[in-house]
């Protein structure tokens, strides 16, 4: 595939494009074809300075602009997007490897629906004042957001912390991923184009160990919305612990399908292995542990090796195409490795396993992957894969299985399959996850997002996700 012909490659600062092509660039590399497609500017502190001192200056005026305006501007926002929904997912296609069926229904269209769901919460009064006695509660903007969002799924993660941030009254600086800037650079251009007050929407790019950590650390930030791996969120909680600034962390996650021995098996797998393959695997929600009665093992794995049989890894550019490449050449190298440790362990490799894809040449692709006969303690049962390998896990009961689904660090999403939808959804109340499916429910864009344990705190989209960039002020008369 082709670079993208018009996205902007430059920081947006205090309402500029600015291109510094005397320093170093950071190359942007096409997963499925290991081509440069293009390079982007990298950034330096005094960057981020600048971005963050444009922001703190746009603020009291934005934050003074009537609500009404702020979402006037907003809708502009979310119109450029569905404007320019077909070069949205094809540049992430190209950037990321995602199969550009399901760029242009999910990757594009969540963040248009998160989007529209912010906008009815404010008409739903989620901003309004409240009255308690003698004291008026109201929600103030935070002031100066700094939003740092990863590779994976780039528009969306962008568009969740910035619109909601924009209609609250708050002013933002993007960190986007390295990995994956380029739909940033569409997104920079459309909020330019809606007409924002310069200063009030800022873009650096750069990596996070330069520009992740002066956004974390500077004064003048007021809030940092971090979504990526729990490791890298350990270190900007530390960072803005420095200076008392609120940090919202959506981390990693190993979520748990859990199967009930009434559910209709052969869906719930067909559903899970769907699931846990979805974006090439790379999704942090991911349904990866299939938990299923240990009488039922065999068949499980049967079930899954015959759904994942479907997936066949090819050009994310062809509509027909299921699964792309990891993201990277270390991508996949991570996930190889994972696979090969799962073998060594003495997991069951009932399908794919760490060899090369046949037939694929060019491109970072890994063979998708199903384990049997997983123990809860290997390596595959607790750590964060990040690529299209599902582990099979046996247990004995029902309360056996909800002590295997809460028995990671992890708590972001899962699932639960069964006969009963009233029994089942008493097991997804026993399971410690931010959200949890129950019979393979739809993804829902007004329903709170975010984790538990170390997959994070804070929450995302709709009224919830809004009222993340607010303060609670009383006044008494």
């Amino acid at each position: 595939m082709a670079a993208p012909t018009q996205v902007r490659t430059a920081h947006l600062i205090g309402g500029t494009f600015v291109d510094d092509t005397g320093g170093e660039r950071i190359d942007v590399v096409n997963p499925a074809t290991e081509e440069v497609i293009a390079s982007v500017p990298a950034g330096t502190p005094a960057d981020a300075d600048a971005a963050v001192r444009a922001a703190a200056d746009a603020f009291p005026g934005w934050a003074a602009t009537p609500l009404a305006d702020r979402v006037a501007a907003v809708r502009r926002i979310n119109d450029g997007l569905r404007a320019r929904a077909g070069e949205l997912a094809a540049t992430i296609t190209a950037e990321v490897g995602t199969p550009i069926a399901f760029a242009a229904k999910v990757q594009v269209v969540n963040p248009v629906g998160i989007t529209d769901g912010v906008l009815d919460e404010i008409e739903n009064g989620a901003l309004d004042p409240v009255t308690f006695g003698n004291s008026t509660v109201v929600r103030e903007p935070i002031g100066v957001v700094a939003a740092i969002t990863p590779w994976n799924f780039p528009l969306q993660q962008m568009v969740a912390k910035v619109t909601p941030a924009l209609v609250a009254g708050c002013t933002v600086v993007l960190k986007p991923s390295e990995v994956a800037p380029l739909t940033a650079g569409l997104l920079a251009s459309i909020i330019d184009e809606a007409g924002l007050p310069a200063g009030v929407f800022n873009m650096v790019h750069g990596t996070g160990p330069v520009i992740g950590e002066a956004l974390a650390a500077h004064p003048l930030v007021d809030m940092v919305s971090f979504t990526g791996s729990t490791r890298a969120g350990r270190r900007v909680a530390a960072v803005g612990a420095e200076t008392i600034k609120r940090v919202t962390l959506e981390l990693g996650g190993k979520s748990a399908s859990v199967v009930l021995d009434d559910a209709d098996l052969v869906r719930a797998v067909k559903i899970t292995v769907a699931n846990c393959f979805m974006n090439n695997g790379q999704a942090c929600s991911a349904l990866t542990r299939l938990l299923v009665p240990a009488d039922r093992h065999d068949e499980a794995v049967e079930a899954a090796v015959a759904a994942a049989a479907k997936y066949r890894p090819g050009d994310p550019t062809l509509e027909t195409t299921r699964i792309g490449p990891a993201v990277s050449a270390a991508q996949q190298e991570r996930v190889v490795g994972y696979i090969r440790k799962g073998v060594e362990e003495g997991a069951v490799l009932a399908h794919g396993g760490p060899d090369p894809v046949e037939g694929v040449e060019r491109g970072y692709y890994v063979r998708p992957t199903v384990f049997g006969g997983v123990r809860e303690d290997m390596t595959i049962a607790q750590e964060e894969i990040f690529g299209p390998v599902l582990v099979i896990l046996p247990y004995t009961d029902e309360d056996d299985a909800v002590r295997i689904a809460n028995g990671t660090q992890y708590g972001l999403a899962a699932g639960v399959f069964g006969g009963d939808a009233d029994r089942a959804y008493a097991v997804a109340g026993r399971l410690r996850a931010g959200q949890v499916d129950v019979n393979g429910a739809l993804f829902n864009t007004k329903a709170p997002f975010g984790g538990v344990k170390q997959s994070g705190n804070g929450r995302e989209f709709g009224r919830y996700g809004l009222e993340e960039f607010t303060d609670l002020k009383s006044i008494q008369r």
